[in-house]
């Protein structure tokens, strides 16, 4: 199976070919912040690293379309939202809630945290768990109602 570059440029050709511009531009853009990132730190990106990206272009999406809601441009909103799709098409799975409860609950008995003041080391030992697969504010979440009740 091809990484997640390889499997962008294949579908850029493919949206080249069909004509589909909405589609090209969006992962031309997914292309150049994975390039920009190569080229500040001079070496390929391992296909763990663009996941690390592609995550954090998807955050930016979710934010941006809070904003747009927000300001009321519902056109702006819409095309995040259709690159925001695009993105996720691209990540591994995530990780359901109840999934991210279940590893936290594992985590948690093993570091021995009783309350809200352990949270940091349940973070430290649970985020790696979990890195990719889940968003990390929704971990922070999930982790500090677990630890209050």
């Amino acid at each position: 199976m091809p990484g997640p570059k390889e499997q962008l440029s294949d579908d850029l050709k493919t949206a080249m070919k069909s004509g589909d511009s909405a589609r090209k531009d969006a992962i031309r853009f997914i292309l150049a912040a994975i390039k920009q990132v190569e080229i500040d730190t001079r070496e390929t990106l391992s296909d763990e690293r663009v996941y690390g990206i592609l995550q954090t272009e998807a955050k930016k999406r979710r934010d941006s379309i809070t904003e747009a809601r927000r300001a009321g441009r519902d056109d702006l909103a819409t095309q995040e939202e259709y690159e925001l799709t695009l993105l996720e098409h691209y990540l591994p799975t995530q990780m359901s809630r109840e999934q991210i409860e279940a590893e936290a609950r594992a985590v948690i008995s093993a570091v021995g945290a009783t309350g809200p003041k352990d949270q940091g080391a349940v973070m430290k030992a649970l985020l790696p768990k979990v890195k990719g697969l889940a968003d990390g504010k929704l971990v922070n979440e999930v982790v500090g109602a677990l630890l209050k009740g």
